[in-house]
């Protein structure tokens, strides 16, 4: 058994239209459930067991929506912003009426995998200092970043104002002309941390990138700034550990 629900709201939560025009559409005659044409918008449905038709298109209803985005730079992670694109900007108007929002956050510069959803207990709970839901990072780091670093990261780095990092697992992958491409991952997020650890160690950070959240990793066939809905296995490796609205 699926979720009950109004017809009515059902049809405009998933974006047929405002609540007046699905409202006529059912007066003319141009809805069905299970075949049958239905008037009354006030009527229940199951959302899993009954077919319901708009104008001759099945309609599948989702309470939650789940995309997987690969940030682009020069774009933030917000729902609306007077000077720069938003990662919602980035989603096609289709998705609107779900009303999604980022979870968490990539600054501006940094590239890679965000979670777009509209489930806020989903995302409260991977963003829950409890949970320390596990998040890596590809990023080029001006300076040789050694053995001693992965000692420092393990073991927690300390930030400038005082806050004690959670340990960190750092992995150099290698070291050219001056410059280290390194793989970390970290359990929190804090402001900036990535750049903050490595200049707290006198390293730079020039490029960054997350590649991964909790189990879930990037496609890697999603180009920059393009997304898609993760699938049941993909939302699964996203939630593992984690609770989860059903």
């Amino acid at each position: 058994m699926g979720e009950k629900i109004r017809l009515d709201k059902m049809l405009s939560n998933m974006g047929k239209g405002t609540r007046s025009e699905v409202k006529d559409a059912l007066r003319f005659g141009q809805v069905k459930v299970n075949g049958m044409t239905v008037r009354v918008g006030k009527e229940k449905i199951d959302s899993d067991e009954d077919e319901v038709t708009y104008r001759g298109e099945i309609v599948t209803y989702k309470k939650y929506l789940y995309l997987m985005l690969n940030k682009p730079q020069g774009v933030i992670s917000a729902t609306e912003d007077n000077h720069h694109e938003t990662v919602i900007d980035l989603i096609d108007e289709s998705y609107k009426h779900y009303e999604l929002f980022p979870v968490g956050r990539l600054d501006i510069d940094t590239e890679g995998l965000l979670i777009i959803t509209n489930d806020g207990e989903l995302t409260h709970n991977l963003l829950s200092p409890k949970k320390h839901v596990p998040k890596t990072y590809i990023a080029k780091v001006e300076g040789v970043v050694g053995d001693a670093d992965i000692d420092a990261f393990a073991k927690g780095i300390v930030l400038d104002d005082g806050y004690a990092c959670k340990p960190a697992e750092l992995i150099i992958d290698s070291v050219k002309d001056g410059f280290s491409n390194v793989t970390l991952t970290i359990h929190e997020g804090k402001f900036h941390q990535v750049k903050r650890m490595f200049e707290a160690q006198g390293g730079l950070v020039v490029y960054l990138k997350r590649t991964m959240m909790n189990a879930l990793t990037l496609d890697p066939e999603l180009e920059l700034g393009s997304y898609k809905e993760l699938s049941e296995d993909e939302l699964k490796l996203l939630v593992q550990g984690v609770e989860i609205n059903q």
